[in-house]
């Protein structure tokens, strides 16, 4: 199992776009769902801040092995979700993962997650 939170940053003049992307995810959640049973995507959560004029996405996830990458699904709406994130992400910017100290989920609920 993988437990990650990951920091990237949305490049200037795109906080629209990023409204846009996430108003998309949101209004086809029943999609998004089934698309994270092919990735062992148990959790996924993004979240928004705009720190010292910069604005950043977090991505929080909790993933079981041997899922299939993102860039390698089929879906409609992961391809559409990868277009949002080709078009809003900073790629010059280094992702920054932060280091997990602690996973607190019960036992019966990650036998559940294998």
């Amino acid at each position: 199992m993988k437990v990650e939170l990951v920091r990237v940053k949305v490049l200037e003049g795109k906080s629209e776009t990023v409204d846009e992307w996430m108003k998309f995810l949101n209004n086809n959640m029943k999609e998004v769902l089934l698309t994270l049973d092919g990735e062992k995507m148990y959790v996924e959560t993004i979240l928004r801040e705009v720190l010292n004029g910069e604005e950043y996405l977090y991505w929080y996830s909790i993933q079981g092995e041997g899922g299939i990458e993102v860039e390698d699904s089929e879906s409609w709406i992961d391809k559409k979700h990868l277009e949002y994130w080709k078009e809003c992400i900073d790629k010059t910017f280094r992702p920054v993962y932060l280091d997990v100290q602690v996973v607190m989920i019960p036992e019966r609920i990650q036998e559940m997650m294998k």
